[in-house]
């Protein structure tokens, strides 16, 4: 149990050279836009090599992938997200019930869902995100909060069965497909997590 409290972090980018860093930021600069104008399904990772002025190997041994590459652009929202149910305020950080924080995970989520649906559904691309390290932050976080609630349920299943009603795929159907406000779905979490909650 107590190896399971090493949550696994988004580290910091290693020390590189300095031209490394100036392509690495033309990269993702080029990448940024492109995606934001067009969608990030849209967008190849030849254009982005030529938009950023690299050539495709550069852009390739860099990020490997479009995936690769929309999860590094996403970073940002992932390390405060993280923070948050580390060490932010409660409700989402420590002080709160389990049902509170699961609830408030799950918001926060969908905020950042409502931001940047159409680009993480592009880092998800092929089961990415189950392998990627927010990924697994975000599963030993609700696993812990399940085993709180009740030490005797399979929190491992549970928390993944949670996850996957958080998954891009899904909410950009609900959103841009459907049409539901993102007020319903917070609303439907809530639910969702209280139901469970009161099951247990």
């Amino acid at each position: 149990m107590a190896a399971e409290l090493n949550l696994p972090l988004i580290e910091p980018e290693p020390a590189e050279r300095a031209d490394a860093a100036r392509n690495r930021e033309r990269i993702l600069c080029a990448a940024r836009r492109l995606f934001a104008e067009r969608g990030a399904e849209r967008v190849s990772m030849d254009e982005i090599a030529e938009a950023a002025g690299v050539g495709k190997g550069t852009l390739f041994r860099r990020f490997g992938s479009r995936a690769a590459l929309a999860r590094t652009l996403l970073d940002e929202q992932d390390r405060a997200l993280q923070e948050g149910f580390i060490r932010g305020q409660p409700p989402l950080g420590p002080g709160a019930p389990p049902c509170e924080r699961l609830i408030a995970f799950g918001e926060a989520w969908l905020d950042i869902l409502d931001l940047h649906g159409e680009l993480l559904l592009a880092a998800e691309n092929r089961g990415a995100r189950f392998g990627s390290a927010p990924y697994a932050a975000h599963r030993l976080h609700l696993l812990l909060l399940l085993r709180e609630a009740d030490p005797q349920c399979d929190a491992e299943v549970l928390a993944e069965m949670l996850l996957a009603m958080l998954g891009a795929d899904w909410f950009v159907y609900m959103r841009r497909v459907q049409d539901v406000p993102l007020l319903r779905i917070k609303a439907a979490w809530g639910e969702l997590v209280r139901s469970l909650m009161r099951a247990r």
